[in-house]
């Protein structure tokens, strides 16, 4: 598909955005239809996986829980091989990771283009319409020790490393301290290095809790859209290089799949342009704050916002 027809495809489901909430509810557009949907497994996408489920069964589908599966590459692999129908995918992680893209597009818009023209032609996989949301890495330090440490921009890194290496001790998790847009791109965009003996690698849903302790780490991985962020008063520091793609949510489905179940875009259409960084936020803390499970989570903002009954 040229890049004039995902446009065309964007600028159809613009009209369906602009569509009210309610027309999502009760419907029955997926009458005895069977889905599959995935996720992958921290709290993020716990939640967008049961939003994607409970949506999908209010319309009438008949769906297996996938979600939970460990990894980008082991959920991609899933989508892939028919697995699954579904699962919320991030535009710079399909570029990067998926499509093995080094230098994202300028706008956010064109890389959503982008990544969505590849990867329909190349592997028959649709992204439905982007949130607005950005779940983009970031660094984070506890603020009490953020002007201690000196560290304001990710630059700053490269001073603290020679002066104190002990100092910049840094929390990740597997994944990031292997990715091209994680750490190893960090350290050839910035022009540093972390010593080995200053990383402790570990769950991502530990590092939040690690840093506000400032042990074994003064800083972590992060990703901006954590409700633990604000919770535990950590400071993120600023990507002076801008070297993080930006990473937009987009369902990724299956085009046999969409193609068949035409309605599975119209459901989703509202329920992307209602996901924004804040609202994100908000129903992470919830889960990863105040204990409450992702379902539940779930099923009240899907409520609240009229797109399910």
């Amino acid at each position: 598909m040229s890049g004039s027809g995902v446009r065309a495809l964007v600028a159809a489901a613009a009209l369906i955005l602009l569509a009210p909430a309610c027309g999502t509810a009760g419907s029955g557009e997926l009458s005895e239809v069977r889905l599959a949907v995935g996720s992958k497994e921290f709290t993020e996408q716990l939640l967008l996986g049961q939003i994607t489920i409970l949506a999908l069964e209010n319309a009438g589908a008949e769906v297996a829980d996938q979600t939970g599966i460990t990894g980008s590459v082991a959920v991609r692999e899933a989508l892939l091989i028919g697995e699954i129908d579904m699962y919320w995918e991030y535009t710079g992680t399909g570029w990067t990771v998926h499509l093995g893209e080094t230098e994202p597009p300028d706008t956010p818009e064109e890389q959503y283009e982008a990544v969505a023209e590849r990867d329909l032609e190349e592997n028959g996989i649709r992204w439905l319409p982007p949130a607005p949301a950005n779940s983009t890495y970031a660094f984070a330090v506890r603020s009490e020790a953020a002007e201690e440490l000196g560290v304001e921009k990710v630059s700053d890194f490269g001073r603290l490393i020679q002066e104190d290496p002990q100092a910049a001790s840094l929390c990740i998790g597997t994944e990031f301290a292997t990715r091209d847009d994680g750490l190893p791109g960090v350290e050839q965009a910035y022009g540093f290095e972390w010593p080995e003996q200053a990383i402790t690698r570990m769950d991502e849903g530990q590092i939040y809790q690690a840093v506000d302790r400032g042990n074994p780490c003064n800083f972590g991985e992060v990703l901006a859209t954590d409700g633990r962020i604000a919770a535990l008063g950590l400071t993120i520091i600023e990507d002076d290089r801008n070297f993080f793609p930006v990473y937009n949510p987009s369902l990724n489905v299956r085009q046999e799949a969409l193609q068949e179940h035409p309605a599975i875009e119209e459901i989703f259409a509202p329920i992307s342009e209602a996901l924004t960084t804040e609202t994100l936020q908000d129903l992470n803390a919830r889960i990863d704050v105040e204990g409450e499970l992702p379902e539940t989570v779930a099923e009240d903002w899907l409520r609240e916002n009229g797109f399910i009954e």
